[in-house]
Parts: C-alpha cells; sequence; structure tokens
C-alpha cells in the first residue's frame, strides 16, 4: 500500500475517537441500541422492502439463522449480540463511509435475518454468523451454503471462544468448504488496511464478562483464549469466502456503545474500524 493511503487510514483512525463521542452523546435520541434497548418484533426474516414491495437494493448486514446443537458460556446461539450489533453497524457503516444502507418500509436500517434454506440468501453478499462454536448444519444447508459461497457469497463468524468452540466450528466449514484451507490473516494484509489502518486484531469481551471481571482483562477462558485470531477461508483467486474473528467478540463493541461509557471507548473504535475493514474489503474482492 501505498504512503498517502496509510497516511489517510491513520488520520482516519485518529478522528473516530471525537466523532465516536458524538455517537455516544446521540445513540438515545436517535434509537440507537445500548442502555436497555429495544428488539424489533417479530424477527426481521427476509430482506428489506418498500411500501411498493419493491425490494431495497441497499446494504443489508444479513445474519444467518442457524440450529444450535451444543451450548457455550453466556452464548445463544445465532442471535447472539442480535439485533443491537445490526442496527448500530448498518448505521455506522452509512456514516464512516459512503456506503448506503437499504431500508425497511417503517425506515428502520437493513438489517436482516435469512436462513441457508431461503431463496433471499443469494441476494446477500454478505452474511454475519455469532456464537458459531454451537452451529450444526443439516446436509441441506451445507450444500446452500456452499453454493452460496462459490457463486459469490462471504460470511464472517465472530464471538466464539476457546479451542472447543474453534475445533467446533473448523469441523461443520470443513464439510462446507472441504478443499480450502484456514489460513491467519497477517498485519499487512489489505483487509486490515481497507480503510482504517488496524494494526492488531482487537480482544473484546462480552460487556457482562468484562463487568463481571471488574472492567480489568478481556480474555473470557483465560490462558485458552489469550490470544485473539483473525483467520480466513479464500478461494483459488484469493477471493475471501470466509472470515473468522475467534477469541474475540468485535459485534459487542458495536452492539453495546450506548450502554457504558468506559467500554465504549475502550472498546468500539476499534470494533467499529475493523468491521467497516472486513465489510469494505469483502464487497471489494
Amino acid at each position: 500500500m501505498n504512503r498517502f493511503l496509510k497516511n489517510r487510514g491513520r488520520l482516519a483512525l485518529r478522528y473516530i475517537v471525537p466523532v465516536a463521542s458524538i455517537f455516544l452523546l446521540t445513540a438515545f435520541q436517535v434509537r440507537m441500541w445500548g442502555g436497555g434497548g429495544w428488539r424489533p418484533n417479530p424477527i426481521r426474516e427476509g430482506l428489506p422492502t418498500a411500501e411498493n414491495g419493491v425490494r431495497d437494493r441497499g446494504f443489508t448486514f444479513c445474519r444467518l439463522l442457524y440450529q444450535s446443537v451444543r451450548q457455550e458460556a453466556q452464548g445463544h446461539g445465532w442471535n447472539t449480540d442480535y439485533p443491537g450489533s445490526d442496527y448500530n453497524f448498518v448505521t455506522r457503516l452509512a456514516e464512516l463511509t459512503t456506503a448506503k444502507p437499504a431500508r425497511w418500509e417503517d425506515g428502520q436500517p437493513g438489517f436482516a435475518v435469512v436462513r441457508a434454506t431461503q431463496e433471499e440468501l443469494y441476494e446477500c453478499p454478505f452474511l454475519f454468523m455469532s456464537d458459531v462454536g454451537t452451529v450444526g448444519f443439516s446436509e441441506l444447508e451445507v450444500v446452500r451454503l456452499r453454493d452460496y459461497l462459490t457463486k459469490g457469497g462471504f460470511i464472517w463468524v465472530d464471538d466464539f471462544w476457546g479451542d472447543w468452540a474453534w475445533q467446533h466450528w473448523v469441523g461443520e466449514i470443513t464439510r462446507v468448504l472441504p478443499e480450502y484451507p484456514i489460513v491467519d490473516i497477517d498485519p499487512d494484509h489489505m483487509m486490515m488496511h481497507a480503510l482504517y489502518e488496524v494494526e492488531n486484531i482487537p480482544q473484546i469481551p462480552s460487556i457482562q464478562w468484562w463487568r463481571r471481571n471488574g472492567r480489568r482483562g478481556t480474555s473470557e477462558r483465560g490462558r485458552e483464549s489469550e490470544t485473539p485470531h483473525l483467520r480466513a477461508i479464500f478461494d483459488p483467486e484469493g477471493r475471501p469466502l470466509v472470515v473468522m474473528t475467534h477469541n474475540t467478540d468485535i459485534a459487542d463493541g458495536w452492539e453495546r456503545e450506548g450502554e457504558d461509557y468506559d467500554f465504549f471507548y475502550e472498546f468500539s473504535p476499534e470494533a467499529y474500524a475493523l468491521g467497516i475493514n472486513v465489510v469494505l474489503y469483502s464487497l471489494s474482492h
């Protein structure tokens, strides 16, 4: 990357924190998630459509609804961090980039829930999954997800901790993409510099764990999870198929932005910087 782009990224990251203070002050006025929050009812399943029934083609944060076959401490399965992280991320993506988010007919930003068996899956260039150490794909879901990924789709999985969760996830994603290796993303990779300069993978704990731990430390499984990882699966042409943030909860940095002043300043700017980088890189490759 040339020096101009690196300097631009550093400059942009410098301004996340002062801009973030404005986010915090306005979070409740614009119904951002945090401080009690709110939940859409029912779940927004499918993709956003306008009042006339025409599908909104703006960016939609699609979350995959899956079946859990085991439990993880503090995890809730597919809806971990939902809907706050999804709502907040789409809103901030629109504010910090030129991306145009989709909107539902009631004006809410374009976050949605889809299943691997739905046709809407193929209209989501971006899929997000949380707590994937609990997922169990059916045979049909394996076939559909493989088809989705090899036709141009992308999945980001987040918020799973420790060796057991990692091994379980590897077993499931290997069923989908058995021929492609999982590789570590090094600090020099363009994904780390797509817009913001992210020098290291931030380890972000859940806000509940952080509070119980006296607002100290970040590793939810002690020594077992002390190192956060950014890993990926690429196709032979170098296109990212799956990105994995392990031993960290990036989405909690989005979800809890309006809930705790100290947690916000400690974790949210880095969470948004990495999140925006991953989305921009995946959509441009």
